[in-house]
């Protein structure tokens, strides 16, 4: 609780209410025609109808009341008041509450890439940075890159961020201490990126820079709706970049937790490979992977 101390002034219908700190820089004068919607204080204090005008500044609030009402009767009330909303608003300003992250690690198929994954969004589609060299632009790459010695890869996408070890070290050993690093910077308002992160819609745009074809198209619409949910939810994106009509092959870029995976190439033929020569076995007899 914040102690008030009450002082009379010379002017006997205003009154101070001295706190133990200094409350703003400057000063506020405000009456019942001001805009206090950023000011809880003076929200409170003009409850009163009989409360005229507020000065705050220095250390001390003001406040002019009208003849009707003997200090007295209500100097009290006041100073309840005021020491309710200090101890609320230190700095007579509504404070914004800062957003809560809460931020779990999650395995990946791929041993070597540790997914962190946030309780609120962090990107619209997502940012791969394949290495040290190319976190410019990607302020929580580059923290995390200066941070710790074994990260080589950091993927953001939506709500998680996947991070890539090397072999230096085991996740059991440095999960804990990348998950707060994460949910810290996140806390004190860190930015994620400053580059404009790739659409889901077609990640591949932008290393293809070409439509679709109407038999690529077919493909990528199965890939979206039976595998790309599944990939993305082990903090990986897939996606087909190439269509080999000759040889019906379709090669899938990679990339996120995917990316180098020893188990991605399995899953492709075992898993992928199957679904699209089930649904169009006229397009399709072979899967290759491209990592991105």
């Amino acid at each position: 609780m914040r102690t008030i101390l009450i002082e009379p002034t010379e002017n006997p219908k205003v009154m101070k209410f001295v706190a133990d700190y200094n409350l703003i820089p400057g000063s506020l004068e405000l009456d019942r025609n001001s805009d206090i919607s950023e000011i809880p204080l003076a929200q409170e204090l003009f409850n009163y109808p009989f409360v005229e005008r507020i000065f705050i500044t220095a250390n001390f609030v003001a406040v002019a009341k009208q003849d009707t009402m003997e200090w007295e009767h209500v100097a009290e009330s006041l100073k309840n008041i005021i020491e309710d909303e200090l101890l609320a608003n230190p700095r007579i300003y509504l404070q914004k509450k800062k957003e809560m992250y809460q931020i779990y690690a999650e395995m990946t198929p791929n041993p070597n890439v540790m997914k962190f994954v946030s309780n609120k969004l962090l990107l619209e589609g997502f940012v791969e940075v394949k290495s040290r060299d190319e976190a410019e632009g990607v302020p929580l790459a580059q923290a995390i890159f200066k941070e710790f010695d074994f990260a080589k890869e950091v993927f953001i996408s939506d709500n998680f961020v996947a991070v890539t070890r090397d072999n230096s070290v085991e996740w059991h050993q440095v999960m804990m201490a990348v998950r707060a690093l994460i949910a810290e910077y996140l806390q004190n308002g860190g930015e994620i990126s400053n580059i404009e992160a790739q659409k889901h819609e077609n990640p591949v745009e932008k290393i293809i820079n070409r439509e679709y074809t109407d038999d690529e198209q077919k493909i990528s619409d199965i890939l979206n709706e039976y595998v790309a949910p599944a990939v993305e939810n082990d903090g990986g994106k897939i996606s087909l970049m190439e269509y080999d009509q000759k040889h019906k092959t379709a090669k899938m870029l990679l990339q996120g937790a995917c990316s180098g995976c020893p188990s991605s190439t399995a899953t492709l033929k075992n898993g992928i490979e199957n679904i699209l020569k089930q649904f169009v076995p006229d397009l399709v007899e072979r899967v290759e992977a491209v990592n991105g």
